[in-house]
């Protein structure tokens, strides 16, 4: 332990107690299913009371669910979005899955049991499916504009919301044909049918909830203020639910109000940034949650702002309008953020002042995180194969690697004249820039931690670390290379995702002008506040 100091530790912020809740399904005795593609599972609760009575993971074949349909024979199917394969667990236990391409998402039985399946975000289809997955699959239309959460209608068709160009269509599944039966919707992400035949849908961008009057393609709204929906189901009684991306779930009462079933909140908090107001003392934290950035009042945790990125929107490149792009990590540079996400493969800065985008950097290859230094960008990039990772030092008009041959590249800190980059795989710390000069050959200052992540300079100019694999706090001395832990126990390190970068959720931590550090745990969804004991 640190031999100068004792530290207390504060949790101040809790978020939801399921990653992100996607695909939702109610099965003949009224459980609710939420499938989380980032959770990496599904989750069984009581809509009643809101417990979790089971969470399926990977030993059920559960990998990055999106949505999910129970077949004829009481199967469980789901859609492994990221690695692009469809899932089956059937009542037994039996395990088997079919491999059809990334972006694999919503899913969907017709009355006489067969199966469909289409593609978004990385791909764009529709297909048929063997329920048995003994037969290749069957394309049956593509460059839908993306068909989400489906339903089979009453009618002997297949209707689906069209997510880029806000309509709703039937579709013939046996001759193709497509027919639009509803638009002017921002971005419908789910329909679906309840038992008297009426239709749903509900919209994503205008966080509404639509009943469709196909007679004459008309709509009325049935709830709305439900920002962040993804998906609707019906109960056995025609009770509507929703899911929200913040792992919110709710019931929509027939007169349009709602009731909270499970509460929502940090999804994935990774990376961490602390601007302090040069009056008041008082924090403002910055954290990157998969599909946010939320501003927190430092004191109390209690949150101030939050900016949403809506997943596929890729609109507005350049112009700042658009939003940020589901931010991994977030850094401080003056006034403004610095954000990375390898979801996208971009590097953003953004004014939180503003609200705006300020600049962006695309194209970079799985970029594990990004900070500011002597004007330029330092960009930790991981790249598409093995001994590609790198860090490189980016602006304008080049990007030179300063340190190549890395395994996998994490958290970045620096000085004025002094720069540092942490190793999860070779558990180690290295150092770039001394001085102002860029080294020939990297400097290791750390050895044997336990897949490192997020870096920090503390206010003594030391280094802080995040060891995932302890759940330490972990103190380097610069002067002397001396290694105390500050704190441990923290929940971080979360299990990762199959198809995504080996630490998954990146652990972060910053340090405010007062010396409280900030630091995210990814396993439970919670800001934790360390400050030295008076």
């Amino acid at each position: 332990m640190d031999s100068k100091n004792e530290y207390t530790v504060e949790i101040i912020a809790n978020g939801a107690q399921v990653r992100n809740a996607n695909g939702i399904l109610l099965d003949s005795n009224d459980n609710l299913y939420v499938a989380s593609v980032y959770g990496g599972e599904i989750i069984v609760l009581d809509p009643d009371t809101g417990e979790i009575t089971n969470r399926l993971g990977l030993e059920s074949g559960v990998k990055c669910p999106d949505d999910l349909i129970f077949g004829p024979d009481g199967s469980l199917y789901f859609t492994n979005l990221i690695v692009g394969e469809v899932g089956r667990l059937s009542p037994d236990g039996a395990i088997s899955n079919q491999s059809l391409a990334p972006g694999v998402n919503s899913i969907t039985f017709s009355d006489d049991g067969r199966l469909f399946v289409g593609l978004d975000f990385m791909g764009d289809g529709l297909y048929e499916l063997d329920p048995a997955f003994s037969k290749e699959p069957r394309l049956i239309a593509k460059d839908l504009g993306w068909l989400n959460g489906m339903d089979w209608g009453p009618d002997g068709y297949l209707y689906g919301p069209i997510w880029t160009k806000g309509e709703v269509v039937r579709i013939d599944v046996d001759s193709g044909n497509i027919t639009t039966v509803a638009k002017g919707f921002d971005i419908p992400s789910s329909v679906k049918f309840n038992s008297l035949g009426d239709l749903y849908v509900a919209d994503c961008g205008k966080g509404a909830i639509f009943r469709i009057h196909l007679n004459n393609s008309t709509t009325e709204i049935v709830a709305d203020e439900l920002e962040g929906m993804d998906s609707i189901a019906f109960g056995s009684n025609d009770q509507l639910f929703t899911s929200a991306e913040g792992g919110t779930i709710y019931e929509v009462l027939t007169d349009g109000t709602t009731r909270k079933i499970l509460e929502g909140g940090l999804i994935g908090p990774g990376g961490v940034a602390v601007q302090s107001d040069p009056v008041s003392g008082n924090d403002s934290v910055f954290i990157a949650d998969l599909a946010y950035l939320r501003e927190l009042e430092g004191q109390t945790g209690r949150e101030i702002y939050v900016e949403r990125h809506i997943m596929g929107d890729l609109s507005n490149h350049g112009t700042g309008t658009r939003k940020i792009t589901s931010p991994i990590t977030v850094s401080s540079d003056g006034n403004n953020l610095v954000i990375s996400s390898w979801v996208y493969n971009i590097v953003q800065v953004w004014d939180p002042n503003e609200h705006k985008l300020v600049q962006e950097y695309l194209n970079f290859s799985v970029p594990m995180n990004a900070i500011a230094f002597q004007g330029d960008m330092i960009v930790a990039e991981l790249g598409m194969k093995e001994g590609a990772a790198q860090v490189l030092r980016v602006n304008d008009t080049s990007r030179v690697p300063l340190v190549t041959g890395l395994a996998v590249p994490t958290g970045l800190a620096a000085t004025d004249n002094d720069l540092w980059v942490s190793d999860w795989y070779l558990g180690m710390v290295f150092q770039l820039v001394k001085d102002g000069e860029t080294l020939t050959e990297p400097i290791p200052v750390a050895t044997n931690l336990s897949f490192p992540e997020g870096l920090a300079v503390d206010i003594d100019r030391n280094l802080l670390v995040v060891e995932t694999g302890t759940g330490c706090i972990s103190k380097i001395d610069i002067k002397t290379g001396e290694i105390s832990t500050i704190v441990k126990d923290l929940e971080v390190g979360a299990q990762t995702i199959p198809g995504l970068p080996p630490n998954y959720i990146f652990n972060g931590v910053a340090v405010s002008p007062s010396g409280t550090i900030y630091v995210t745990g990814d396993k439970t969804n919670v800001l934790y506040r360390i400050q030295v004991s008076s």
